[in-house]
Formats: structure tokens, sequence, C-alpha cells
């Protein structure tokens, strides 16, 4: 036997310190204790029923249904879900053991309290027409809960993916001002811990979810809204998970530790025009000359380096694209011919002109979105190169979506074709940011989401799209790929999911992520 010794047992002690930091580093035995810092824009609010699109509501928020990798529809807050089509009801019966963050039971109460809030407007939600037909929400019991619509509309089981809120925190609440906003609680996988305002969001597993508690214990989210300030952070090691820019994602192609995820989205770029200023009130018939001017494959290639292909409609991607429809093809003979036919005629400086008046507007784009600000460049440039006097500037103050001119802009649902263009189209809908109004439009819209039938809902959306290329509400330029980067330690990332807008939908499998 060896004789113990002073030293032999500061060994012992030393040897048993350095495996419990060794299983403290790596994540604990179960690889559940483990953290991932996630590189994020900024939140002055955390408020999913008036700003859809931000990620971080997917974590901490749950509606009666979900989407899974494929888009497709699966029980999340409700269990079950029927639609009676003699009545125009739908009926949710409710998972009975669901709490929300704070421990109080989650019920019917709060689904009613919640689509009401969207309803009302008062409250301004740019989600609202997606419950227009809603004329009785109807509380069958704590876990049951039945909306009667006035006239059908078949993407309703869609949107019941919204977040719901507790009413128990909201009631008589401000729904854009109350400070509920900044600390919310939701039923959602993770729970807020702390908001440092301006630097991070630290969020904790929720041990008591109701699918089961997520194997990341907690995720933050750290501001960092330069992207070149992302990109460095992100080979530094300061983050394990950002999205990109397509020139920015070329240096992590072969980065040792970190896999670059090229995925694809339903997202797409182009030029909204502000139809409330004169301007377009009275040019409006300009914008077919200046989509023929735009070479958008040039775009596809310089600013996403071939991260993404051209567009010409808002659902392009969709089962229901009508690809014969006029396309806008790069063709500056039609601009040319198209500017003649309007009357215009260029003047000494070889500028087009309109009644005496140069044809001369500004394209805004969004500070610290490099990929707009280089789309307003380009667009600029080869708008001047036909003889228009266009501008691109990128205002500090950010978009005055009334004031301005136009703008890039971006959309885009990779679900139903009534996602993202009943509201953004439909005139005096909530998330109609342009002021566009055409009737033809407006009622291929409602046809279409009025009945089942995909031949029917496939001639609405043909004639949908027809309407609109003759009288456009954009230009659009492109699909792009949604780029982010991933530390190799994280494993379930789910590459094959088609993301939205602005790429969201990344985390939609988050539960299931494990940090090895």
């Amino acid at each position: 036997m060896i004789k113990s010794s002073k030293s032999n047992r500061w060994v012992v002690l030393l040897m048993c310190f350095c495996i419990l930091l060794g299983l403290t580093a790596c994540g604990g035995a179960d690889g559940r204790e483990s953290t991932l810092i996630y590189g994020s824009g900024d939140y002055d609010s955390i408020n999913p029923i008036m700003n859809e699109h931000c990620e971080i509501k997917h974590l901490l928020f749950d509606g009666l249904v979900a989407r899974d990798g494929e888009g497709k529809l699966v029980p999340a807050l409700a269990e079950s879900w029927e639609y009676d089509e003699e009545s125009l009801t739908y009926t949710f019966r409710l998972r009975q053991d669901v709490k929300w963050h704070d421990g109080e039971p989650f019920t019917a109460e709060d689904v009613r309290f919640t689509i009401e809030a969207i309803m009302d407007p008062e409250n301004g939600s740019e989600n609202a027409p997606n419950y227009e037909e809603v004329s009785e929400i109807r509380i069958l019991g704590d876990y049951e809960i039945a909306f009667v619509l006035s006239e059908p509309n078949f993407a309703f089981p869609d949107y019941m993916t919204m977040s719901i809120l507790p009413e128990h925190k909201l009631r008589g609440e401000d729904l854009w001002e109350s400070p509920f906003f900044k600390a919310p609680i939701g039923t959602g996988p993770y729970k807020l811990e702390s908001w440092d305002v301006g630097q991070a969001i630290t969020m904790v597993r929720n041990e008591s979810y109701f699918a089961g508690a997520a194997q990341i214990q907690s995720i933050i989210f750290k501001i960092v809204t330069d992207d070149s300030a992302r990109a460095l952070q992100l080979k530094n090691g300061e983050l394990d998970l950002a999205q990109v820019t397509p020139k920015d994602a070329e240096i992590f192609r072969n980065a040792e530790g970190l896999t670059l995820y090229d995925m694809a989205t339903a997202d797409y770029r182009g030029i909204l025009y502000n139809f409330w200023n004169p301007f377009w009130q009275e040019n409006a018939d300009l914008i077919p000359a200046i989509s023929y001017a735009i070479d958008r494959q040039a775009m596809v290639d310089a600013v996403l380096l071939g991260e993404g292909f051209p567009a010409y409609s808002p659902i392009q991607l969709n089962k229901y694209n009508y690809s014969e429809v006029e396309a806008y093809d790069y063709d500056p003979n039609k601009a040319q011919a198209a500017l003649e036919k309007a009357g215009c005629e260029k003047d000494a400086e070889g500028y087009w002109c309109r009644n005496g008046q140069r044809i001369s507007f500004t394209i805004n784009a969004t500070p610290g979105d490099q990929v707009r600000i280089d789309m307003a460049q380009i667009a600029a440039q080869q708008l001047r190169e036909i003889g228009l006097d266009v501008r691109a500037h990128t205002p500090a103050e950010g978009i005055d979506w009334g004031g301005q001119e136009c703008c890039i802009i971006g959309w885009g649902s990779p679900f139903d074709a009534d996602d993202h263009t009943y509201k953004v189209f439909g005139t005096d809908h909530g998330a109609n940011y342009s002021g566009y109004s055409n009737a033809q439009v407006d009622h291929y819209l409602t046809l279409a989401r009025q009945t089942d039938d995909d031949a029917e809902r496939a001639e609405y959306y043909k004639q949908f799209q027809i309407a609109m290329a003759e009288a456009p509400a954009y230009t659009f330029f492109c699909y792009l790929d949604a780029m982010f980067v991933a530390n190799d330690r994280i494993k379930g990332i789910d590459k094959d999911t088609v993301l939205g807008h602005h790429g969201v939908g990344i985390f939609w499998n988050v539960t299931q992520w494990v940090m090895e």
C-alpha cells in the first residue's frame, strides 16, 4: 500500500477539480448545461402581435398551431382543430397542461384576448387583415374556443401560428407602449432572464415546457447591428450563430470549427413606391419602364454573389405562381419605348423629362442593411444609365414610410399564398406600406382566400399576378438565400427548411438543438 501524504492529497484534489472543470466546459454530463450566443439585430420591444418579423418570438411564445420543417401545420397550444363548413366555424381544443412563464395557467381567454387585440383598429396591427372575417369568438370552456367567420378564409388555420399573449398581464394595457413588451412572458421553450438594452437579451430554458425542456440551457441574443462586426465576432468566437451577408459568407466557406448554412428563403427584395407621394400619383405609369431598366441578374451576381435569383412575383416560390406573367426582364429598349409612349423626352443632358420636369427621385435603403444599401446604389446607377435622374440614400434616422418617394423593400413568406399578399397589396390593409390600391388585385386576393379548391385558387392567383404586373406595386429585384454561420458544436439545425422574411425560421426546432 502506498502511504498517503499531504502532497498526494493535493494532487488528488487538483485532479478532481480538473475533471469537474472539464465536465463544466463540455456542458455537463448530459450535454445540457450550455449557452448559445446568437448575433442579433436590436429590439425596442418584443411584441409578436405587432411585429411579425422578430426571430426571438419563436423562443418565448407559442401559437395554437406551429409549422414543421416542411411548413405543414402541427399542433402546439391546440391539441386539435376542426372546421364546420356550414357555419364557417373553426373550433380549437387546447392543451390543459400549459403554464405561462410566471406559473399562471394558459386558457382560452388568453387566445380570445390576443386575437381581439390584433383585430382592434385602435391597435393598428399589420396582422389585422388575417382575421378580418372573424365575426364572433366563442369561449366553449377553459380549453376550447371557436371562431365564427362571416366569409370563408381557408388561410385562417395558418394564422393561428400567431403568438398568444397572457391576458392577465396585458388586460387594460396599451398594446404598443405597455412595459410588458420590455419584460415579456410567454409559454415558449425559453423565458426571459435579463435584457441589457442595446447589448444582449438573455433567455433560459423553460424547464416546464409542455413539449419537453430544450437541450440548450440558455440562449443569448447579442445585439450586433453591423454586418461586418457580426462576421468578425463569428470569426473570433464571440458568437456561435449569426446570419451574414453573401460577401461576408465567403470567408467562412472553409473556416475551421464553423459551418456555413446556405438556406433557401421566400424572401425577396425590390423597390416599394410610395403612392401617397405626389410624385408617384403623377408618374405611376412609368414604373414598367423602371422595371425594364433593372438588370436583376447583374444585381444577384454583384450583391448576392449568385446566392439568389431574379424575382418577378411575390409568390414566385409558391405552388400558385403563374410563370407566364410579365416578368419585366432586363430590356433597355423596352424601357425607352415605355418612356416615349408616356410622352417623355430627353433634355440636353440626356435625362428623361415629363411636362418640362426632369424625372428625378430617390431610392432609400435601411441603415445597417448592407445588402439593401448595395441594391439601392446599383438600381440608381442602372436607372441613370437609361437617363433617369435617380439617387440612392441611406437616411440615418431610418425610413420615413409616409414621406419618402421609394425604398428597398423586403417581404416574402414560404407558407400559404394568402400570407404576405392579402395584407401587403390589399387596399388599406395593415401591411400595405406603399398605399397601393388596385380593385382587380383586391378582387382576386379575396376570392383566393375564400376557396380551398386548388384549381380555383390557382386561377385567382394567376389573375392577381396579371393585374399587379399591369399596374405594378413594386419593381421586384430578386429572391435571396439566407447565409448563416454556426459553430460546429451546434447540432440539429435544419438546413433544408425554407425560411421567411429576414431569414426568420431557423429556430423552428431549437428545442432539439444540442451543443457538444
